[in-house]
């Protein structure tokens, strides 16, 4: 599935690509009614797409005629012929690039964000029109470094070294919410030519990023990427970026409380 009309008329500042597994309807339909809602943000044009794989089980078939349902609906859905499954996260990243560098170049900025994120999508607007925000080669969020590969087979992030040799990965951004300026997809999609993939995709990046001889960067504020939210405070969700939730009840909730009226702190 490819229907959307995004890119095809007009130019948008950003794109969020959310990379979704079919069967999460509930997560899409909450990102519909939360930042995904939002077109116009601080006078500029914002884009949000789902990017899913095949759907697997005894259902399939079913599954997917939803999904062709859900997209006459709503349009916003990218489907590519891969099993969406953990181990393909990879190549579901990789098909988000490959969709950025072939039919949307020209939009300046890219996310890449996760289905279960909390996004204050002015603020991060607002920081991408900071002056001195980069143009070109630039990609930020949380920055980690020194991070080690697990050899454990028994953890979600086992990786064997014959798919990566290196007892540590390059600096890379978090995956739960990666954003960059939209000339790196196509120059990921020509490094990974030379990278065996393995399953930590936002590693993954950060190996591209290293084969280019480029760094991730750090925001200009990183406090306001965050990872887990412990306790939901009005204040805190008006100056963060991203934050990662429990369902999407939790995004409705949060954003529609976040959104009323009167001052957030």
């Amino acid at each position: 599935m490819d229907d959307t009309e995004a890119c095809k008329t007009k130019v948008p500042f950003l794109v969020l690509m959310v990379p979704v597994a079919p069967r999460e309807v509930a997560a899409r339909d909450a990102i519909r009614k939360t930042w995904g809602n939002e077109s116009l943000v601080q006078g500029e044009l914002v884009q949000t797409l789902f990017l899913l794989g095949l759907p697997g089980g005894a259902d399939a078939e079913q599954q997917q005629e939803k999904l062709k349902q859900e997209n006459l609906q709503y349009h916003d859905l990218i489907q590519s012929n891969f099993m969406d499954t953990y181990l393909n996260l990879t190549i579901k990243t990789m098909v988000i690039m490959d969709w950025l560098a072939t039919r949307c170049p020209t939009a300046a900025y890219a996310m890449k964000i996760d289905s279960d994120m909390f996004l204050n999508i002015d603020n991060l607007v607002i920081m991408l029109q900071k002056p001195g925000i980069p143009k070109l080669n630039y990609l930020t969020g949380m920055l980690k470094r020194n991070m080690e590969v697990i050899r454990s087979k028994n953890s979600k992030w086992y990786v064997p070294e014959e798919l990566y040799p290196d007892p540590l990965y390059p600096p890379y951004i978090l995956g739960m919410g990666y954003l960059f300026s939209n000339d790196l997809p196509e120059k990921f999609l020509e490094e990974s030519k030379f990278i065996k993939p393995f399953n930590i995709e936002d590693a993954y990046i950060g190996m591209c990023m290293k084969r280019l001889g480029l760094e991730p960067t750090s925001p200009p504020d990183p406090s306001q990427f965050k990872a887990y939210n412990k306790v939901y405070n009005r204040c805190e969700f008006s100056q963060v970026i991203t934050y990662i939730l429990g369902s999407a009840e939790e995004l409705v909730k949060y954003w529609t409380d976040l959104k009323k009226p009167g001052s957030p702190c």
